[in-house]
């Protein structure tokens, strides 16, 4: 069987490479993926091993290039589309690339520097211009002018005292002293707080906000500012001021003495601000420049920089002979690789141009290979799903091509819609045409690439769905007439004593199978439509759905079981066969098949004549275990006896099941004791490396493999830890028997949400139907609209609509 099957078979190889070579094999070998390399100094510290330097000069060329990308990122410059793959860079051009990282981040790093200088040099220049045209109509030396906004004096509750302007100041021989600059809007009442407490009265505080917003230099975010002007007398209330200013970050800016001087400080702005923002458009558009030339190459740069890592990464891994030459490295490597993986050995020994080829030797093993399923686009996803409840064993088989077709069908048996199954089936198919979008394939949403990943999962589930749709007959909760009904309204008329005044007369009327001519014959496909009319619709479907959930999950079931049969046979277990397969299975059938029999045998031999007295499954399934068969009416003829001995067999499997594979392997262990002496030269045979190949002939002919030599050697030289086994038996019976019971009532679930999916289908439908229906007969009421688009089936849908509404 193929590896989408079964694992593939693996093989523990011993590579010897060249130090001259290792590092070209080693790129072959991670170009192709088909080795996994062992660690050959599980004892050796990370930070001890051979290739600790070359490796940190990758981690600071992957630092060089996320700061790379970061700018590139944040000047919005788009990255090369197209797919590259490049190949390891050699030894020789490490150096060379290295060189180009650094020289690009001096570089960036001294342009991205200046120009975050120029900026904020800006930004001082645009606050100081915001400053002195505020402050122009703050102070005024004259008489006449009145402060435009004074917030506190000395004594700010005696409101009738005159406060004390300029000219009061300096006749009283007070020294002024001006403090301007720009505070954050939302610092200000506690700034001016502050001075209050601390300055006593001493200072006089104007501020207006600034129109529009400012860049925060600390966080480059934009805010509202507030220019203020402090008047103070005194240096020791000045110094105060100015240690505030420092403890709120203000930014403080020289204040004029003169109008002159204001003049031609704003001139001088005006004519720095200009040359600045000239400067600061070249500086950005070389900036630009040089992260585009940098864009080109940084992609393929990043990948080149992962491989060497990867490849150092490696060497850690190996160890070296004695000569120190040779690097000797153990990998797991598929058999049927073999081949390819000799190809690349020679493929970087000629590269390098070594004049000693590296080799590889195939070495037995008692450690348990690594499993290794091969999967393409179509199967990733559902090995994704197996793989997400366990990895199988090695050899085992994968339970994943099986999935393929089970877990979409286990889901259009709770979508089964027709519309709602064509629109998803749509959705996936534009997904699949259009999978090689590079927009598609690398966006950074979660939840998008978790639709992407499953296109092919989503769009096989979209299909199963439009057949189950089909088999339900229910597309969008309506039912569609394809080939008329199989029910005749007309045959109640002729035969079965409908009139007029009865028909008037009764809200609900129903049809008569046994009457002759009512029932024509079965829908072609899927589920009459008139069932849709019927008052007992949910009825019938909650019967239909249930019982069909319990077949499809003892039929799953059961098929899980016998993929255990593989595994046995591949194995050569075949007392597994008989000790734990056999009892699992009469177990299974003769409890729960049971009852899919008995489901199958009533839908056959009970006919509609039959329906008033037919048996109930459910009483007929709890006498089975109560064995009490003659209190009910039986389905056939020694029901009685049957189920007794059904009971006897699930119960007598249990305890083979439980102790049969333990005391079986308990006896052979015993048994083989008296071959003790066969062993030892068996030992000493496998010993000898000069026969091993020969021993290996002689084991694959015998049917065992080279992988199975721990299991039989280690079970032959050690003891058999019976309780060990007995535990793990005890689990796995407990486990099973339990399961079986858990997932029969499991598999309800799907009877569940079937009817779930379809109850909201149809109260949306019917709500729009309402609704459209108000919006063209606005004189009609709730229930006749209903009547007319023939929603009229099911009462409580209409007490629902008018809920909903």
């Amino acid at each position: 069987m193929g590896s989408l099957f079964r694992s593939e078979e693996m093989c523990l190889a011993q590579l010897f490479l060249q130090s001259g070579s290792a590092y070209n094999c080693t790129s072959e070998l991670g170009e192709l993926g088909l080795v996994e390399f062992r660690d050959l100094n599980p004892s050796v510290n990370s930070f001890q091993r051979r290739f600790v330097s070359e490796i940190k000069r990758c981690e600071e060329m992957e630092r060089i290039l996320g700061y790379l990308l970061r700018e590139i990122k944040k000047e919005d410059i788009p990255l090369p589309e197209e797919d590259v793959n490049p190949a390891a860079p050699l030894p020789k051009h490490v150096m060379v690339i290295m060189e180009q990282l650094q020289r690009l981040e001096l570089e960036l790093s001294e342009v991205t520097r200046n120009k975050e200088k120029l900026q904020k040099n800006l930004l001082e220049l645009t606050e100081y211009t915001h400053m002195l045209h505020i402050t122009r109509k703050f102070v005024h030396h004259s008489a006449e002018r009145e402060p435009s906004r004074v917030q506190y004096e000395e004594f700010p509750f005696l409101e009738k005292d005159p406060m004390m302007d300029y000219t009061s100041m300096q006749r009283l021989g007070a020294k002024l002293g001006f403090i301007s600059g720009l505070i954050q809007s939302v610092k200000i009442e506690a700034f001016e707080r502050m001075l209050w407490r601390v300055c006593k009265g001493y200072t006089i505080l104007n501020y207006s906000e600034v129109d529009g917003l400012l860049e925060d230099p600390d966080t480059g975010e934009p805010t509202r500012s507030v220019v203020f002007l402090i008047s103070y007398w005194g240096e020791q209330i000045g110094q105060k001021v100015k240690k505030i200013c420092d403890c709120y970050h203000c930014h403080l800016y020289p204040y004029p003495n003169s109008n002159e001087e204001r003049n031609d400080v704003v001139e001088g702005l005006r004519t720095r601000i200009q040359d600045l923002h000239m400067i600061l458009q070249r500086t950005e558009d070389y900036l630009r420049q040089v992260l585009i030339k940098a864009s080109e190459s940084v992609f393929i740069w990043v990948i080149q920089v992962k491989k060497m890592k990867a490849i150092y990464h490696i060497f850690n891994l190996c160890s070296f002979d004695v000569t120190n030459k040779c690097l000797i490295a153990e990998v797991w490597c598929p058999v049927n690789d073999l081949p390819a993986l000799r190809r690349a050995l020679e493929d970087g020994s000629r590269k390098s141009g070594a004049a000693v080829p590296s080799f590889v030797n195939r070495i037995p093993s008692n450690d348990t290979p690594p499993t290794l399923i091969r999967t393409t686009k179509f199967t990733s996803g559902f090995q994704n799903i197996v793989d997400a409840y366990g990895v199988s064993s090695y050899r085992e088989v994968n339970p994943a091509p099986y999935t393929i077709i089970t877990f979409p069908f286990l889901f259009a048996v709770m979508f089964g819609d027709l519309g709602h199954g064509i629109i998803m089936a749509l959705f996936a198919l534009w997904m699949v045409l259009y999978e090689n979008d590079r927009k598609l394939k690398k966006t950074r949403n979660e939840v998008w690439n978790i639709f992407f990943e499953g296109r092919y999962i989503i769009l096989l589930m979209g299909i199963f769905s439009v057949y189950t749709g089909l088999i339900y007959n229910d597309c969008f909760s309506k039912s569609i007439n394809l080939f008329g009904s199989g029910w005749n309204v007309r045959a109640m008329y002729d035969h079965g004593g409908w009139n007029a005044h009865m028909v008037r007369s009764n809200s609900f009327l129903a049809l008569d199978p046994n009457v002759r001519g009512v029932f024509k014959g079965p829908y072609p496909l899927g589920i009459d439509p008139i069932w849709n009319l019927a008052s007992n619709r949910l009825t019938f479907l909650n019967s239909y759905k249930m019982k069909m959930s319990v077949i499809v999950g003892i039929i799953h079931m059961t098929f899980g079981v016998v993929l255990g049969v593989f595994n046995h046979l591949h194995f050569r277990r075949t007392f597994n066969l008989y000790l734990i397969f056999i009892p699992e299975l009469l177990f299974l059938l003769c409890l729960f098949g049971y009852l899919a029999f008995m489901i199958v045998y009533k839908w056959l031999f009970f006919t509609v004549r039959d329906s008033q007295t037919a048996p109930s499954i459910l009483i007929h399934f709890i006498n089975m275990f109560l064995m009490q068969g003659d209190s009910s009416q039986p389905l056939y003829p020694g029901q009685a006896g049957f189920q007794v001995f059904l009971v006897v067999v699930a119960v007598l499997s249990v305890p083979v099941l439980l102790l049969g594979k333990p005391l079986y392997l308990y006896w052979q262990h015993k048994g083989r004791d008296r071959l003790s002496m066969y062993r030892g030269y068996q030992r000493v045979r496998r010993s000898s490396e000069e026969k091993l190949s020969l021993m290996h002939a002689h084991d694959v002919e015998e049917g065992t493999s080279l992988d199975s030599h721990s299991s039989s050697s280690d079970s032959q030289s050690e003891e058999l830890d019976f309780a060990d086994i007995f535990l793990h038996q005890s689990i796995h019976t407990i486990e099973y028997c339990l399961g079986c019971i858990s997932n029969t009532a499991s598999y309800l679930r799907l009877w569940a949400l079937s009817l779930a999916h379809a109850r909201w289908s149809f109260r949306i439908s019917s709500t729009a139907v309402l609704v459209s229906s108000l919006y063209r007969l606005p004189s009609l009421s709730c229930t006749q609209a209903l009547k007319m688009r023939g929603c009229y089936e099911l009462q409580d849908a209409k007490d629902q609509t008018r809920a909903d509404l």
